[in-house]
Order: C-alpha cells, then structure tokens, then sequence
C-alpha cells in the first residue's frame, strides 16, 4: 500500500510504506543534512558514542530506543496534570486528552522498536550486559525525561526541539546502519511482533521503516514548537 494513501489520520502512527518507497525514502534520508543540533543533543550523542563506541550496532541502537520513549512519557505526564486541573473547561480538556492520546502513540511505536531490537539480539545470542546495557541506559532516560519535562514546562518548542534532534539523529543512524550492512539485505524479519509492526522482506526494509518512524516523530516535533502548549 502506498505511503500517500496511509495518511497519519488520528494518532494511528507513523505511515508505512512499500518496499520501493523505502528505499527511495532511505536515499533521501541520507541525502538530506542532519539538522543543527543543539547543546543537548550534542551532549547526548556523545555520551553514547564515549559509552557505547561510534560504531552502529543493534546493542546501540538498543539503547537508543530505550532513550527514545522518554519525551512522550514526559509530555503524557504533563498533559495529565494539566488535565486534572482543567478538565472543567470542555473544550480545552478535550484538546490536552487529545495530546495524551498522540504522546501515547508516538510512545507505543518507540516501544516496539525496543521490543524488535532485544528479539533480534536475543535471537543472536549478542551480549547484553547488566551495567552497560540496562542499568546505564535507565540512568540516561531518567537524566532525559527530568531534561524533557523541565524544558517543557518553562518553554513547550524546547521540548519539542530537544525531541526533533533526537530523532533526526535517529532517522540517519538507521538509514546509515543500513547502507553499512549488506547482510541486512537478506535477512527477512517475521518475529513475535511481526502481527503488530509488520512483515519485511530483509532487515534492511525493518530498519529502514524505523528509520522513516523516527523521521515522522521529528516531523510531528517540528510541527508541534510553533503551537501554543494545547491545541
């Protein structure tokens, strides 16, 4: 089916697309410039790289995702608390419960990522270790979410920002993960949570289907900075 013809209607998630699109959408992905990001992303980035080597890999890309959730989480908090104290005003508690719903969402499909990217490093018997791999990635996302909710309660576009750099840094690592992988190619992905996200043909068209998710997440960011906290 057509990406054109999957619009993002509601809070269903980020488009799919056919795997000549992919491919098209991953040219254009590693064509285009990274966006110019800012002090905190850059901190972030290069915490990971000291961390986890500049090296892409799913063990990576693990952590990444873990990273990845944090500012929905964050922005769903928010909105919640918001919603406690005006849900007396209809029409604005309609349009925060709005928020929560597409935070949720955008959340849910940073959950599955983690979830595709621990089967396939299970599936690989890849090392996974205590500190390196779960405890310090929890430790990031806290030190990310206190980051998130603090940005947007003095200023929303910070926020949303912070969040557009995050996944536009996302978007080229998997597209350039892919280019780097020829054995991703052949590879068909049809695992446990195949049902949910969907079939590929190769990793390579897994990937690069995240990698558009992460685009879109940047866009709906993008979209969001110039917006009052509520629309």
């Amino acid at each position: 089916m057509s990406s054109q013809s999957v619009a993002a209607a509601g809070h269903t998630g980020p488009p799919k697309y056919s795997p000549q699109e992919l491919e098209r959408e991953r040219r254009a992905t590693l064509a285009s410039p990274r966006r110019s990001y800012g002090v905190a992303a850059r901190a972030l980035f290069a915490t990971m790289d000291l961390l986890y080597g500049r090296t892409r890999s799913l063990a990576k890309f693990k952590v990444l995702e873990i990273v990845a959730r944090v500012p929905y989480q964050a922005w769903e908090q928010v909105a919640y608390i918001a919603l406690t104290h005006r849900y007396s005003r209809t029409h604005l508690a309609r349009r925060i419960f709005d928020r929560v719903v597409e935070s949720r969402a955008q959340q849910d499909n940073e959950q599955w990522h983690l979830l595709i990217l621990h089967e396939l490093i299970d599936e690989r018997n890849l090392r996974d270790s205590l500190v390196r791999h779960r405890l310090i990635p929890q430790l990031l996302a806290f030190v990310y979410y206190q980051l998130s909710v603090a940005l947007y309660i003095v200023r929303p576009a910070w926020s949303y920002r912070l969040n557009a750099d995050f996944e536009d840094h996302a978007e080229h690592e998997y597209a350039l993960f892919v280019e780097e992988n020829a054995w991703l190619a052949v590879v068909a992905y049809d695992g446990q949570f195949a049902e949910e996200y969907g079939r590929y043909a190769s990793l390579g068209e897994l990937f690069t289907q995240i990698s558009l998710d992460e685009r879109h997440h940047k866009n709906e960011s993008l979209d969001k900075m110039a917006q009052p906290r509520f629309t």
